[in-house]
């Protein structure tokens, strides 16, 4: 399956990136959840956004430990705990939010 935007391909890095962060919407993400076999909930929703928020507001992304600190400051102890993070994203929490969302991989993840 390839990524598409109005039945046009997008470009994705080898390891299913965006290319262009620009290109993402909800149609988007919901296509690369498929990919990556995370079918997308309202949690899931809600940390996409939270680390699209974040990227937009510091203009880098967070490593693991600073993500997850940010989401307990923000939205409590309960979804900010690495327990929470990896039953949605059980592959890894910060790539693959980060990848959903449309952005760069960080730099900390393999």
């Amino acid at each position: 399956m390839v990524v598409t935007n109005r039945d046009l391909p997008l470009e994705t890095t080898d390891q299913g990136f965006l290319i262009n962060p620009a290109d993402w919407d909800e149609n988007i993400a919901q296509q690369l959840a498929e990919l990556n076999n995370i079918a997308l909930t309202a949690e899931h929703w809600e940390i996409i956004l939270f680390v699209r928020h974040y990227y937009q507001q510091f203009k880098h992304l967070p490593n693991a430990r600073v993500f997850t600190k940010a989401i307990a400051k923000e939205l409590g102890e309960a979804k900010g705990n690495s327990r929470y993070l990896h039953k949605l994203f059980p592959d890894g929490p910060l790539k693959y939010s980060c990848k959903l969302a449309g952005l760069p991989k960080p730099p900390t993840c393999l």
